[in-house]
């Protein structure tokens, strides 16, 4: 990476104040060329800007200069604090590229050299890019707790303790080519099982934690029933839109319908579904059944509308009494929550009930979550580390730890393939 890079870091123009970022081994010299001098590093400065070709008047605004290797991505840096207009912003950016060695950055690039330097370690920049992507509160707490290095912490205080369990185990198998020391156990270090033991049960406490993707894609929740049982209209009551089609005819609803919302900050997926039925349905309609059904074993929790008793198995399940106000329809048992999507009542009582559920169900505001990758990684250091404390020959014992440590490596990037971190840092925008 010995090209300089630069890109708006703030959002689009026209805005009160833009930002254009450099970094890069030409960041200096270019902050000199549109300057006419380097400013006192790490000192926000009043300049007026010029483009080097011809001496336009570009700006007048504040800069910073940036010496690496303390900065953000690790490498000189600087930034240009310009009006936000348009034409000011590409006046700017059109000089800058016209310098020699400077470059419009790709997506994610100002990360990924961060993580390249060693200024974040993956699990910072996964952090990070779930921050960007943050729309509820409770997201922007999980991910900052990320960003922060919250996990990162630990995985360091992880690989010492491996390191030195490792490192006795080495020393034993050392001492065991002795010509008086026997094979087998005893080559294994005093007490060695259970420094394994106990460093795979703090890892396990990481692994029961609630994970990160119900909490990125939504706690999903899938209104079920026979057709005409009002799922449509509470639907609709509950992501508080005309989001779906409702009418008498049954069967109206063909396929699965979802909606993001959030309720008091937690994020919900709501699902609505085609009527389930045996008999009646026409071709479209059994297939969008066969949807409705293959949803519901996908739920986090289902809503279910139907007789009592007769909701999919093996998930967690409510039974709704959906027309409170219809005489007709009372409720079908003291087990069902009762509410009318039409007239509003015991929906503020459902959605409470709602986020409370969620809530117990997601990560705690400000705790970390592990993605799927990262719960992978600590579940192969953890079944290594088991492996390991119940072996009887050293040289396997070590070969286990060694693993134990290649998976600690490869969840922070100290190892991993270019695939990986391309999908990863694609994730980030322009300037970031």
């Amino acid at each position: 990476m010995t090209d300089t890079i630069f890109a708006l870091s703030s959002g689009p123009p026209p805005a009160g104040i833009a930002v254009i970022r450099i970094s890069g081994p030409q960041a200096g010299p270019a902050l000199r060329a549109l300057c006419g001098k380097l400013p006192a590093p790490r000192r926000a400065s009043l300049a007026t800007l010029a483009d080097p070709a011809d001496g336009t008047h570009l700006d007048r605004t504040m800069v910073l200069w940036l010496p690496g290797p303390g900065t953000a991505t690790g490498e000189d840096s600087a930034e240009l604090h310009l009006h936000g207009g348009r034409a000011v912003v590409a006046a700017v950016e059109a000089a800058l590229e016209r310098l020699p060695g400077l470059r419009r950055a790709q997506a994610g690039e100002f990360t990924r050299r961060a993580f390249a330097n060693g200024r974040i370690d993956l699990a910072e920049a996964e952090g990070l890019a779930d921050l960007l992507s943050a729309e509820t509160e409770l997201q922007r707490r999980v991910a900052l707790a990320m960003a922060e290095g919250a996990l990162s912490r630990d995985v360091e205080a992880w690989r010492a303790e491996l390191l030195r369990i490792s490192a006795r185990l080495e020393a034993a198998l050392d001492f065991s080519d002795e010509d008086d020391v026997g094979e087998g156990e005893a080559t294994l270090p005093a007490g060695f099982a259970g420094e394994c033991i106990a460093l795979a049960e703090r890892i396990d406490a990481w692994l029961s934690r609630p994970r990160a993707e119900p909490l990125k894609e939504g706690f999903r929740v899938v209104l079920a029933g026979p057709p005409n049982a009002g799922k449509s209209t509470l639907f609709n009551a509950l992501v508080e839109q005309e989001a779906a089609i409702t009418a008498a005819e049954p069967g109206t609803t063909r396929d699965v319908l979802t909606f993001g919302a959030s309720l008091d900050g937690v994020p919900f997926t709501f699902v609505d579904t085609a009527g389930l039925r045996d008999d009646g349905a026409g071709e479209i309609e059994r297939i969008g059944i066969a949807r409705a059904r293959a949803a519901a074993e996908k739920a986090d929790l289902i809503l279910w509308l139907g007789p009592e008793g007769e909701g999919p198995k093996g998930r967690t399940l409510w039974e709704i009494a959906a027309r409170a106000d219809d005489p007709i329809a009372p409720c079908k048992s003291d087990k069902a929550l009762a509410l009318s999507a039409r007239t509003g009542e015991g929906l503020a009582a459902l959605r409470s009930a709602l986020v409370d559920h969620a809530r117990r169900s997601l990560p705690a505001p400000g705790q970390a979550a592990l993605n799927q990758r990262q719960h992978d990684r600590l579940s192969e250091v953890a079944e290594a580390l088991r492996f390991a404390a119940v072996e009887r020959d050293g040289l396997l014992a070590a070969e286990n730890l060694r693993l134990a440590r290649r998976a600690l490596d490869a969840l922070v990037g100290r190892t991993g393939t270019e695939d990986m971190l391309d999908a990863l840092f694609g994730r980030f925008c322009i300037g970031k």
